[in-house]
């Protein structure tokens, strides 16, 4: 089992926000060994070779995604960094720039010249203004020692990088829309194709990438990436850094290697440290709001019987009938306190009104599944309520634009799969629905997911 740090290894060092203390601790030299050593196929090449997958939620090859980049002379080329980050449970990224901003601009100065991109933007959510005004001071110290800018150590590489603040939407999280409000539109995704790789930003070749993926360049480049590849299990090379929230001893963000068990992630001293109050595990969504939660039964084994790993392809071993998904990796934990119908419909609430608008799948299915879970949680729903929902969300997913659809379809399509007894408990007890402070305590059926 892998205890590598890469991208937190300096994060207890005082002063490692600043540049002095960052390049002291061997900042920068990725881009010293990039520029004057390695070509640009031989930087994509690196990161084929170290198996990164994109730490933003989809998990696609990083660089087979840069390989797609179309290269047509006379036409700039852009990097656009997501620091979006609206995920309910995600505030992984936010860490890394809060105490790591030099690691992201050294890595988008690598991912830059392997691109063949002189102006990258990073663009950060507007609640994040003061991360936003972080990211400014580091990027004038870089700039002030020679990092960015033109003619980058002597090499002809010229590099510069804006942060460009959204309006806090969820839906900008989605590379298209992304690109939309960065050019000052509403923020609504495309149809694709034309993929952003071809014509993205300003209707240029376009690679949009996580916060934690491009930092994740460094390593590799620094150590070569059949070294990064050999931390992990399988396809789930390099590490992860990990949200963890809800209902556990210590929250935080974690950075693991993924050949460690859901079960030591959420009991070991060294991470989440066990299930608060002494209470017992219900149940966890382990990437973000948006994939199905896993009882916790089913998130500390396979279908096989063996321990779920913190792997993609563990996590949604099964399906989505048995498993889930890595996701953005904002891990929330529940106890056997907690209300799944109320939580599911808390989900509800948060898409209908991050929904665009611009699919009617999603602008209505959203709000009706809202409504009636909120019915349910009152105590004012029947038995056809639970048939309904499951009808609706099934008629949303993979009919929309953008993956919100799938996002709101699949929280409350896991819910009614894994717990569909606690939304009848709901409908058949209305009056304990009614009364304050409601929780799983009152539920009066045994709950055999629970350990």
């Amino acid at each position: 089992m892998s205890k590598t740090k890469l991208l937190l290894k300096n994060i207890d060092v005082e002063g490692i926000r600043f540049y002095e203390t960052y390049r002291r601790e061997g900042g920068y030299r990725s881009v010293e060994k990039a520029l004057k050593t390695m070509s640009p196929d031989g930087i994509v090449d690196e990161v084929k070779k170290s198996g990164l997958r994109g730490r933003g939620g989809a998990g696609f090859p990083t660089g087979l995604k840069w390989s797609f980049l179309a290269k047509p002379t006379g036409v700039p080329r852009y990097l656009v960094v997501n620091a979006d980050e609206s995920e309910p449970g995600t505030f992984k990224d936010r860490y890394l720039m809060e105490f790591l901003p030099h690691l992201l601009i050294e890595g988008i100065i690598v991912s830059s010249f392997a691109l063949g991109c002189n102006c990258s933007y990073i663009y950060i959510r507007g609640e994040y203004l003061w991360i936003a005004e972080i990211l400014e001071q580091a990027i004038s110290e870089a700039k002030n020692k020679g990092w960015l800018g033109k003619n980058i150590l002597g090499t002809g590489f010229d590099c510069e990088i804006h942060v460009q603040l959204g309006a806090g939407a969820y839906i900008c999280g989605e590379e298209t829309a992304l690109l939309e409000s960065l050019e000052g539109k509403r923020g609504n995704p495309r149809i694709k194709p034309p993929f952003p790789a071809v014509k993205g930003l300003w209707d240029c070749p376009t690679v949009v990438n996580n916060v934690e993926t491009i930092a994740a360049v460094v390593p590799i480049i620094n150590d070569g990436g059949y070294e990064y590849a050999k931390i992990g299990i399988g396809k789930s090379t390099g590490t992860k850094l990990i949200s963890a929230c809800g209902n556990i001893n210590k929250q935080g963000v974690y950075e693991i290697g993924m050949d460690i068990s859901v079960e030591e992630f959420i009991y070991s001293d060294e991470y989440c440290g066990g299930i608060a109050n002494g209470r017992k595990l219900k149940a966890c969504i382990p990437g973000g709001s948006s994939v199905p939660i896993l009882p916790a039964n089913l998130l500390l084994k396979t279908t096989k019987g063996e321990q779920r790993m913190m792997t993609y392809e563990s996590l949604s071993d099964g399906g989505f009938a048995t498993g889930s998904m890595m996701g953005s990796g904002g891990f929330i934990v529940l106890d056997d306190k907690q209300c799944v119908v109320k939580h599911t419909y808390t989900l509800a609430r948060f898409y209908r009104h991050e929904s665009c608008g611009q699919c009617s799948p999603c602008r209505e299915g959203t709000g009706w599944m809202e409504k009636i879970l909120l019915k349910i949680e009152n105590g004012k729903g029947n038995m056809s309520d639970i048939d309904l929902l499951w009808d609706i969300q099934r008629r949303i997913e993979g009919n929309t634009i953008c993956p919100l659809g799938d996002a709101a379809a699949w929280p409350v399509a896991a819910a009614i799969r894994h717990f569909r007894d606690e939304f009848e408990w709901h409908i058949t007890h209305p009056e304990m629905c009614l009364k304050k402070n409601f929780g799983i305590a009152n539920y009066a059926k045994p709950i055999e997911t629970v350990v």
